[in-house]
């Protein structure tokens, strides 16, 4: 049972450290929409959409005022369209996606999630429809995010999934280009990607999920990293006690405010996202709250230590307060969302190969990261493979959001607004990995994936 003394004592994390609840997103079995006319496809989903979404922002609203927790964002993920819309006879999606906007719009919710397909294994007619229609839908979209599972620990790696990425997301860059290559920032590829996360771009409503969730994602590394100041030169065992105890109440605030979400909605609660996910407000970083545990800058010798050992005990922290912790869990590194982050690339602290190293111990992978406009499909797929292979082997979550920007190089800076926030353009190792990419098949899943 939460208390209303337990939000109370929450008061402080809000109003002095950035405390909040990032996002309620309400989760939306569509398959029971199939059709083969597209059109009437889309008007089945549109309306469930709009009917079950219906009050959500009102209701999260008013809990953000009852409470005093800002709910930053609400959101709504569906089922793989790729999934759900196989019936239809068409050869495009780009109208299922004008469709979510429009629906997105009508509830007024910032993001809808699911324009996505689930490829590890190979790949079908109605994927590669999804495929070929994300650079369009993307760029005539505002609300629509995307994201494609190229692989998995017990299906291995789709290579000619891979191959396809690096020229959809050039191509998504190209066509975005007058929003600084802006789709890029809506489109995630992920290994082992999980079915009830709460996060942009890569929520979708899995098939093992039921007819409809509420998923809840917080958020706090200023509140972790104002614990830590004030603990000072203490010893590795304080440090880790300190963000347990700190996780196991930020937890507790958006437990109370997933269950009362639930109820007055009348959806099922789903799970707790207990991650770290920063913006580009100062203070709100977890880049700082790395630094605050003695490193000069992120990219420092010492910080993939410090970034897996801040994951683990917000894990162990957050499971303590809630019986549903799921999604992603852990410890957020997008580098134009995150201060910190940006102000080390910036230093030349942290490199991209820094990164894909940190990448091993946080919740996702490369996200957020800005990359010069020219680099070739070939060395965006490289990049894809290489983080893919670190999620197969380790049985975790690994994603890339990567952002060719169109006509920027090296150096440059990129301004996306809001939670997107700016990026250095960083640059990119462009030996060349072509051959490799080209070789197509799939890369067997690992022998550790045979737990039968």
């Amino acid at each position: 049972m939460i208390s209303m003394s337990e939000a109370r004592k929450t008061n402080e994390m809000i109003l002095e450290n950035n405390l909040d609840v990032r996002t309620i997103t309400m989760g939306i079995n569509i398959m029971d929409c199939a059709d083969s006319k597209v059109e009437v496809f889309c008007e089945k989903v549109y309306d469930k959409i709009t009917k079950k979404a219906e009050n959500l922002v009102k209701t999260g609203d008013e809990i953000a005022r009852e409470f005093g927790i800002p709910i930053v964002n609400k959101r709504i993920s569906i089922t793989p369209v790729a999934i759900a819309a196989s019936a239809c006879k068409t050869d495009s999606y780009v109208e299922i996606a004008k469709m979510l906007d429009k629906a997105a719009a009508e509830v007024g919710i910032n993001f809808i999630g699911g324009f996505s397909a689930l490829v590890q294994k190979g790949i079908t007619k109605s994927d590669q429809i999804l495929i070929d229609s994300i650079p369009e839908a993307l760029s005539v979209t505002e609300r629509v995010c995307s994201s494609i599972n190229v692989g998995s620990t017990r299906s291995g790696i789709d290579m000619n999934a891979v191959k396809q990425m690096g020229a959809l997301i050039k191509k998504t860059a190209y066509l975005s280009r007058e929003q600084n290559s802006l789709g890029c920032a809506k489109f995630v590829v992920f290994c082992n990607a999980v079915e009830d996360n709460p996060f942009m771009a890569g929520a979708f409503h899995g098939l093992g999920e039921g007819d409809c969730a509420i998923n809840v994602g917080i958020s706090g590394p200023g509140v972790v990293r104002k614990a830590l100041e004030e603990i000072h030169d203490a010893d590795f065992e304080v440090l880790c006690e300190t963000i347990k105890k700190t996780a196991f109440k930020i937890t507790r605030a958006g437990q109370l405010v997933a269950k009362e979400a639930s109820k007055r909605l009348g959806v099922p609660f789903g799970i707790i996202d207990l991650s770290l996910a920063p913006t580009p407000v100062i203070g709100d970083s977890v880049a700082q709250i790395l630094e605050t545990m003695g490193l000069e800058y992120v990219g420092a010798p010492g910080t993939t230590a410090a970034l897996a050992m801040l994951n683990d005990n917000v894990k162990k922290g957050g499971v303590m307060a809630s019986s549903y912790v799921g999604g992603l869990s852990g410890a957020f590194i997008p580098v134009s969302e995150d201060y910190g982050m940006i102000r080390a690339v910036e230093a030349k602290a942290l490199t991209l190969e820094k990164l894909e190293a940190m990448t091993c111990v946080c919740s996702v992978g490369l996200d957020m990261i800005a990359i010069p406009g020219d680099t070739s499909e070939s060395t965006i797929s490289g990049i894809i493979a290489d983080e893919m292979a670190i999620g197969m082997i380790n049985n975790k979550t690994t994603a890339v959001r990567l952002i060719p920007v169109y006509g920027k190089s090296a150096g440059e800076t990129v301004t996306f607004g809001g939670l997107l926030g700016y990026a250095p353009i960083m640059p990119v190792n462009n030996f060349d990995c072509t051959v490799f990419v080209n070789r197509g098949g799939r890369i067997p899943p690992p022998i550790h994936s045979f737990k039968n």
